[in-house]
């Protein structure tokens, strides 16, 4: 057996065997430290495989594997780690060497052994790992669904960027002969400067609407505003110095665009946020109508770029909601492929779009 994979899909393999081997996960903060205290011991993970559904178990430093009811195999727990500290250190290797996909034959042998032939879990869910934990304060075991995210490699997005995520703003002060000199503006920062020659042209853009009903009445759906609120977070993104979502929310916080009552101090546009970035995380897509149904029952398992596993667990909502909010920020996808960042007429009106998409920034 000769399985390549790029890092994004050996780090779930690697996750796989190092929560097998380690018997538990730790929560992390929002600035990814180790939160000692909050431990969830793992009693099984479950995979499904081309061949069937298989159950990890864990017992007395032992990891039982079977199907069906059927016990296949028992091996020591600290075999699961070596394994995952042979896969982190070829993870690594291979990602000096810049190689996109690779094999790791130093675990080939052991994956067919514990009948993993796959490097991606069989889902079409935003569940990469299934675990079952030891819940101390409930002493329940649920069933949780997990979504990995790996700094080993390049940062994962978000959100990902699409024509279901063009934000449309009207372009007011212009006239349709100042199209032309504002659309041949190039460069890496094409889109900064073609909207600060709008500015400069005594042009004014005001949101319109997002061209993708869905996914404006997805983001409707959490909060009537949020599309709104997104426009001035993008119109921030390319007018000022700033791409992180925290530093793009201060600066429409400071600037209160809804006109917000703020005489109690209240972080009106912090908490909207971070429920549509939670939601985001957990299962909403820009093209899908969003029910509110987590596909992630449980949360994220963040695979730090030194090997270190984190679970931000649902369970600890406000240390999630952190993570996301401080360690995401907007990005600049393709304008040819999306359709932005250029002035067009409709009738009388001109029209200018700017795309959303959100990545992990590391």
């Amino acid at each position: 057996m000769t399985v390549k994979g790029n890092i994004g899909e050996w780090s779930e393999i690697y996750t796989l065997l190092k929560v097998l081997g380690e018997e538990k996960l730790y929560a992390g903060n929002e600035s990814l430290e180790k939160l000692e205290d909050i431990v969830y011991p793992v009693i099984k993970v479950l995979r499904t495989e081309a061949s069937g559904d298989f159950e990890y178990q864990i017992n007395q430093n032992i990891v039982f594997i079977s199907s069906n009811g059927k016990e296949l195999l028992r091996l020591p727990a600290e075999e699961f780690t070596r394994k995952a500290q042979i896969t982190l250190k070829q993870v690594l290797n291979n990602k000096k060497l810049k190689n996109t996909t690779f094999a790791i034959p130093e675990i080939e042998s052991f994956m067919e052994q514990i009948h993993c032939k796959s490097l991606k879990a069989s889902s079409t869910q935003k569940t990469d790992i299934t675990i079952v934990i030891h819940d101390e304060k409930t002493n329940q075991q649920p069933v949780l669904g997990f979504s990995i995210k790996s700094q080993l490699g390049s940062p994962s997005t978000l959100l990902n960027a699409g024509k279901t995520t063009n934000f449309r703003y009207k372009v007011n002060g212009l006239t349709s002969t100042q199209l032309a000199e504002i659309n041949a503006i190039e460069g890496r920062k094409k889109i900064i400067d073609r909207v600060a020659k709008i500015k400069i042209l005594g042009g004014i853009l005001t949101f319109d609407k997002i061209l993708n009903s869905t996914f404006s009445n997805n983001l409707i759906l959490i909060d009537s505003l949020l599309p709104q609120i997104i426009s001035e977070m993008l119109l921030s993104f390319y007018t000022k110095d700033s791409s992180t979502v925290a530093d793009l929310v201060q600066l429409i916080e400071n600037s209160n665009p809804i006109g917000f009552d703020n005489s109690n101090e209240h972080r009106f546009y912090t908490y909207k946020v971070k429920k549509m970035l939670t939601d985001m995380a957990l299962g909403l897509t820009p093209a899908k109508v969003w029910t509110g149904k987590y596909d992630a029952t449980g949360g994220y398992l963040v695979v730090k770029d030194d090997g270190e596993v984190l679970c931000y667990h649902l369970y600890n909502r406000n240390d999630f909601e952190d993570y996301l909010f401080t360690n995401t920020k907007l990005e600049t996808a393709s304008t040819t492929r999306y359709t932005f960042g250029s002035i067009y007429q409709e009738g009388e009106d001109l029209y200018f779009n700017l795309n959303l998409q959100i990545r992990f920034i590391k």
